[in-house]
């Protein structure tokens, strides 16, 4: 098994840590049948909606 020949200085540490808080926004795309917000190869929240078709009861 590999075992670190030196120990890494905490800057490095928190260096490769900090790119952990860097995440993407999710992508949002709209409804083609109520025009509202949801994510992509989902059922839509609003109408219940997936690829033109009614999958399950609207909420609202």
């Amino acid at each position: 098994m590999a075992v670190p020949k030196r120990k890494l200085s905490r800057s490095r540490t928190r260096h490769r840590k900090a790119q952990w808080l860097r995440t993407a926004a999710p992508t949002i795309t709209t409804c083609a049948r109520c025009k509202a917000p949801t994510r992509p190869h989902t059922v839509c929240a609003t109408c219940g909606t997936y690829g033109g078709r009614v999958v399950t009861e609207p909420t609202a």
